[in-house]
């Protein structure tokens, strides 16, 4: 899926790397959406969880390429309180509207960095009884963690450098680039 006639996208602070551009994104993407079509197939509709607001541009895209039968939903969580680096302590914004309950859930994340924010949701998730849950990530820095998290299905892995665009943001900016990259901050 090729982009064209994007704007020249202005910014505020320049960028010094693009990552992971949008050719490579779309490609990873698509297989992604393969594999768990493929996963799934013949079972029971997995219900994709996206966690917002970074994770929504992720979805949207990952959804068109899942080509069986799911439902979504939404999460809100959050642990940067504006900055560059996770304060570690992970709150609760908006919770899911779909009881999950002897569901197959796949959370739906932009990345997973120390891992903290993806291990409290999975403790808040297992109490629910889902029939399983699995970690769909665009991005995972392995070399950030702070705790051990399994990501089921990974996009890319990244340096532990913090990256913006493709949904996520640097002080509410950049979501909307269709890449990720690196500010010169």
């Amino acid at each position: 899926m090729m982009l064209r006639n994007l704007p020249k996208y202005e910014l505020d602070i320049p960028m010094r790397e693009v990552l992971i551009d949008s050719d490579r994104l779309f490609t990873r993407i698509a297989e992604l959406g393969e594999q768990i079509s493929n996963d799934y197939r013949g079972g029971e509709p997995p219900l994709l969880v996206s966690i917002l607001k970074g994770g929504v541009v992720f979805l949207t895209d990952l959804m068109r390429w899942i080509s069986i039968p799911h439902h979504i939903d939404f999460m809100q969580l959050s642990s940067y309180q504006g900055g560059t680096s996770s304060t570690g302590n992970v709150r609760l914004l908006s919770d899911l509207s779909t009881n999950i309950k002897d569901r197959h859930v796949i959370l739906v994340e932009d990345i997973v960095d120390t891992g903290l924010t993806i291990t409290y949701l999975l403790k808040q998730l297992e109490i629910r009884k889902p029939k399983s849950v699995r970690v769909c990530a665009l991005l995972s820095k392995t070399e950030a963690r702070t705790v051990e998290v399994k990501v089921d299905y990974m996009g890319f892995e990244i340096p532990d450098r913090f990256v913006v665009g493709y949904g996520l943001d640097y002080e509410e900016k950049y979501r909307n680039l269709p890449y990720i990259g690196i500010l010169d901050l």
